[in-house]
C-alpha cells in the first residue's frame, strides 16, 4: 500500500498522537518514538494497559479510556502492537472517530501491517499507512 509524501504530511499535521503500544523502556523504539513526537511538538496520548504514566503524560488501557475531552483531540493513532493485536485497536479508533470525528488516521509501526484492519480503517474514512515508522517519516520529510 504506497501512501504518497503529500498523505504522510496531512498526517503528520496532527497536533495530538495516541500511541497504543507506547513503551515505559526508554531503549525500546515504543518509547523512543513517542519521547521523539513529543519533543518535536506533539502532545502525544500513551496507551498502555501496564503503565500510570510514561514520559510524564498519563497512559490509558485502551483509546475508549481516554477520558472523553482528551479523546476529542486526537487525531492520529499510531500503533506499536504485534499485527494480530492490531484489529481491535483500529475498531477504537474508528469509534472515536464515529464519536467526535477527529481522528484521521492509523499509522501501523514498521513491522506491523493488518490488512483487514486497514480495510475497516478505509471504510470508516481513515488513511492507512502500514510498516512505516513515524519518526523516520517525519525526520525524512522535514529535510
Amino acid at each position: 500500500m504506497a501512501v504518497s509524501d503529500e498523505k504522510l504530511r496531512s498526517l503528520l499535521s496532527a497536533k495530538v498522537i495516541a500511541v497504543v503500544g507506547m513503551s515505559k523502556d526508554p531503549l525500546k523504539y515504543g518509547h523512543k518514538v513517542g519521547a521523539y513526537l513529543k519533543g518535536h511538538g506533539y502532545r502525544i496520548v500513551p496507551v498502555n494497559p501496564s503503565a500510570e504514566e510514561i514520559l510524564g503524560e498519563r497512559s490509558y488501557p485502551s483509546l475508549l479510556d481516554v477520558p472523553e475531552q482528551l479523546q476529542k483531540e486526537i487525531e492520529l493513532v499510531d500503533i506499536f502492537r504485534p499485527s494480530d493485536d492490531v484489529p481491535p485497536i483500529v475498531a477504537q479508533a474508528v469509534e472515536l472517530r464515529r464519536r467526535h470525528g477527529k481522528v484521521r488516521g492509523v499509522w501501523m509501526q514498521l513491522g506491523i501491517a493488518n490488512e483487514a484492519a486497514a480495510e475497516m480503517a478505509e471504510k470508516a474514512g481513515l488513511e492507512v499507512v502500514m510498516d512505516r515508522c513515524i519518526m523516520l517519516e517525519h525526520k525524512r520529510l522535514r529535510r
